[in-house]
């Protein structure tokens, strides 16, 4: 027998789901804790909706119905990435002082903006995660991470060669593009990624422009 020889498909290991579980349902809790001007409608409602989807998502994976669990997966990121731009949007009024008759404590606009930030890179892991190379089911079929769409140092490696990413990684992946506004040790290969990066770097930096923009204007004031 070859003691090299690759694991079949019955052998390999399915990678975990529930760190993207609790990612989805902490962008529904900072959602909660974010202030009523930069909300639209009630906040518990948001929460219930991602709930709601959840539950076929995980239903829809127990039973192997993997085409069905990919609709509800994309549908729920969908929900919380909508609800990110607009609360971005939302705390750009906030901080030009586009809402007339409110001054928010600066205190409160940091603890909203790090939040949002924070949501923004959970979001666009839990994207990077669904759609990479098919998405975890179909990295759950093959050994290695042959087709990817990011270039992780571990595929260099010649003796990781059965290594396939997980949502730690790609939480990293998003983590680097947040701070940096760029990749770092990841290289990006297709042009959906570089895209999603894109938008992801935009929104990172105009919390992060906007908040430094308005803490000269409170220590000029």
């Amino acid at each position: 027998m070859n003691e090299f020889a690759l694991p079949s498909e019955d052998q390999l290991e399915p990678e975990p789901r529930w760190p993207a579980l609790v990612a989805m349902v902490a962008v529904g809790g900072v959602y909660l804790a974010l202030p009523d001007y930069l909300t639209i409608g009630p906040r518990w409602l948001y929460l219930i909706v991602v709930v709601l989807l959840l539950i076929p998502t995980v239903i829809s994976h127990h039973h192997g119905k993997h085409d069905i669990n990919k609709i509800f997966s994309i549908a729920t990121i969908s929900v919380v990435t909508v609800e990110v731009i607009l609360s971005v949007t939302l705390l750009i009024n906030a901080l030009v002082g586009a809402l007339p008759g409110r001054r928010e404590a600066p205190r409160d606009l940091l603890i909203s903006a790090g939040s949002l930030w924070f949501t923004n890179v959970l979001v666009f892991a839990l994207w990077y995660w669904r759609l990479d190379a098919g998405g975890p089911n179909h990295r759950d079929r093959r050994v290695g991470h042959p087709d990817g769409a990011f270039l992780f140092p571990q595929m260099t490696m010649p003796e990781m060669a059965n290594w396939s990413p997980n949502f730690i990684d790609y939480l990293f992946l998003s983590f680097n593009t947040s701070t940096a506004f760029s990749p770092t040790d990841v290289p990006v290969l297709a042009r959906w990624a570089k895209l999603l990066m894109m938008l992801q770097s935009f929104i990172s930096l105009t919390v992060v422009a906007l908040l430094a923009a308005r803490a000269v204007n409170i220590l000029g004031s």
